[in-house]
């Protein structure tokens, strides 16, 4: 007989790494395939309210809980004009859009999301193009958003229907600008001069905006590193975040070593926060640049079908990702590496939110449903809010393809002190083996166990689908708490969340 796998883990109140920032659990909503166009907005639908939502979609958003949503893109947003999409549909023009090579009817614009927004109880991430416009585009847009009135396009906002100002508060600087796929691509020091001075102007107008400016598109970037060093070196003082953007797959069919990725991601993570710090130093400066992962999730499924795709279509399905139950442990190790790094990490977008890539799948004039990926970020958006603590871990290790000395377990602690709750989340990758985590939570002294939720299968290609969910989360009570030690049973290939309640006085 196999002995059981075992760990220790100690979990304590003054193990703080950060405040954590709700907007990591933010999202992506792009002008792409149905993420827009048949996913949040289908006038035809039976379940679409006065302006075209469908309110079934709103209802699982809501769930997610999502509290900031990056839009209009997305390499969309390199060649668009917000213009385009404003004031009546009717005189609305249709565009190529060059990104995906689809027709753009601009039914949806900046007002339009902006009042779905709104009605999901998340904030708006907005992208300015810096692709084939610039500074005064980026300048208009936020006078138009954000100014109260008596100039032109605050005016013309008013003559819209919108008295009030939308108040958008955090800006992109273009998107992944180092790209060759970008239209108005750019080096390092050409976007970093615009940026710089595309910041300089928007600030003018509205002081009170964070602003990001674009990372690398990726760490296999050739130019990765030193672009960062480069665009920082001239927006230090004016920005607030630089982006990161990465996505995983498993081409190879080697769950071992697709589980281990969320390492490339903490490395990834720190190197980033590396070069921020260097020219932070190198410029003497007194305020800290933090990092906005606008751009992450689990991207390989769909690949090869958005090929066969006519052009010059409206909303075609591109980019729609089935994703199986150990994309849903991948993406719930993403979300405790973001946990892990909330000092620095302040702000996280999943890509994207509806149908491209995304937690969330509708069908046309149909049903909308979740996908395996919606629960781990679902979990980690509602428990998550609070104090990122440190775990303290010892827990048996393996070596993957790429990877060597890979934890079997990957935690995160939050502790919502206002609420007197202790949340742990915990990924279990052993493929074989339940993990038994004996855990130390004295600290946390008249604190009961409340629930051990998990999410497990043991086909690990496992998919939801309109009629099945094949993967969702289910209570456990093989987890027991006895004088201030929390004993936890993780099954094995395991995605956890254990909840502890302070008891009623």
């Amino acid at each position: 007989m196999v002995e059981q796998l075992k760990a220790k883990m100690v979990v304590d109140k003054s193990y703080q790494i950060a405040e954590i920032d709700e907007r990591i659990y933010g999202s992506f909503l792009e002008h792409l395939g149905r993420a827009v166009y048949g996913g949040i907005y289908e006038p035809e639908h039976p379940e679409s309210d006065e302006q075209g939502f469908r309110t079934d979609v709103i209802e699982l958003v809501n769930e997610l809980q999502v509290p900031i949503v990056r839009y209009p893109g997305g390499n969309m947003v390199s060649a668009y004009n917000w213009e385009d999409g404003i004031g009546p549909k009717k005189d609305r023009p249709r565009r190529l859009e060059l990104a995906w090579r689809t027709i753009e009817t601009n039914e949806v614009g900046v007002n339009e999301f902006a009042d779905w927004t709104r009605r999901v109880g998340a904030e708006v991430m907005m992208a300015v193009n810096l692709g084939t416009r610039g500074i005064d585009a980026a300048r208009n847009l936020l006078e138009y958003t954000n100014h109260s009135g008596g100039t032109y396009w605050s005016e013309l906002r008013k003559s819209h229907g919108y008295d009030i100002p939308h108040n958008i508060k955090t800006w992109c600087l273009g998107n992944e600008m180092d790209g060759s796929w970008q239209v108005g691509q750019k080096t390092a020091h050409e976007y970093g001069r615009l940026a710089s001075e595309t910041a300089k102007a928007m600030r003018l107008v509205d002081p009170t905006i964070e602003l990001v400016a674009c990372g690398s598109s990726s760490t296999q970037m050739p130019t990765f590193a030193e672009w960062e060093a480069t665009i920082l070196d001239h927006t230090y003082e004016q920005v607030d975040f630089v982006s990161l953007h990465q996505y995983y797959g498993n081409h190879e069919n080697d769950p071992a070593n697709y589980l281990a990725k969320n390492m490339d991601m903490d490395h990834f993570i720190k190197t980033v926060t590396s070069i921020c710090d260097y020219i932070k130093a190198k410029h003497r400066s007194k305020k800290t640049v933090n990092l906005s992962f606008d751009e992450w999730n689990v991207w390989y499924h769909s690949n090869d079908a958005d090929k066969k795709i006519e052009p010059w279509t409206i909303a075609p399905p591109q980019l729609e990702d089935h994703y199986n139950f150990e994309d849903a442990l991948l993406v719930g190790s993403m979300l405790i590496t973001f946990l892990q790094n909330a000092d620095r990490v302040k702000m996280a977008c999943m890509a994207q939110l509806v149908n491209v890539i995304a937690p969330i799948m509708t069908e046309n004039n149909g049903r909308a449903w979740k996908q395996t990926i919606f629960y781990p970020y679902m979990h980690a958006s509602v428990y998550g809010r609070g104090i990122s603590l440190k775990p303290i871990i010892s827990v048996p290790k393996y070596d993957s393809r790429e990877f060597t000395d890979v934890p079997y377990i990957d935690s995160a602690a939050v502790y919502n002190e206002e609420n007197e709750e202790v949340t742990l989340f915990m990924v279990n990758k052993h493929l074989e083996e339940a993990i038994q985590v004996t855990t130390d939570v004295r600290s946390f002294e008249g604190y009961l166990l409340d629930e051990h939720l998990v999410l497990e299968n043991d086909d690990l290609k496992a998919v939801n689908t309109p009629q099945h969910e094949a993967v969702r989360p289910h209570h456990l009570d093989a987890s027991t708490l006895d004088s201030g030690v929390l004993d936890i049973r993780l099954p094995k290939t395991s995605w956890n969340v254990i909840r502890l309640k302070k008891a009623s006085s």
